[in-house]
């Protein structure tokens, strides 16, 4: 599989993924530490090229998997960065729907309050409710308003869900 496929939501149009200001700087932070750190991993692989046999030289057998590893992320991280869509929550205007950035709760047939903010694929954290935007319940949500009732695809069947908050950082 191609490091830069991603098997997550559909793109916007122009292959754009949808990212909070958050999540563009988590990446830019970590494009930056991958920098140095391929910076340092060469100077380890040119002193290990320079002691001899390349063939027995385990330093630089691991050095030169490590790049590889390095570039690969690199690459992808560059792409996604390139292909952003920065959006940030604080700036919707149409505070009584959901939509990218919106921090949701709705109960579930169970009477179960749950909450969770939609975020980018890349900032997908469940421990931290937060879901992709390309999540099955995400997608169903997408333009509800308070009270609304949506229903969701679940492995078990589909599953009725009701909106009970919606709420969007203050704006700037």
């Amino acid at each position: 599989m191609d490091d830069e496929e991603d098997d997550g939501p559909p793109r916007l149009p122009g292959g754009r993924f949808y990212m909070t200001p958050h999540g563009r700087d988590r990446l830019q932070a970590e494009l930056a530490a991958r920098r140095a750190e391929r910076h340092r991993v060469v100077e380890i692989v040119a002193w290990a090229a320079g002691n001899g046999d390349r063939s027995e030289n385990a330093d630089y057998k691991e050095g030169k998997r490590r790049l590889r590893e390095i570039d690969r992320r690199l690459r992808f991280l560059t792409n996604r960065l390139a292909h952003a869509a920065v959006v940030d929550p604080a700036a919707q205007t149409q505070r009584d729907r959901v939509f990218f950035g919106a921090t949701v709760t709705y109960a579930n047939e169970r009477d179960e309050e749950v909450t969770v903010t939609i975020v980018g694929v890349d900032e997908a954290d469940m421990a931290a409710g937060k879901i992709s935007i390309g999540s099955p319940v995400a997608m169903a949500m997408l333009r509800a308003r308070c009270g609304d009732e949506v229903t969701v695809r679940t492995p078990r069947g589909p599953e009725v869900l009701e909106i009970v908050r919606i709420a969007y950082p203050p704006p700037p």
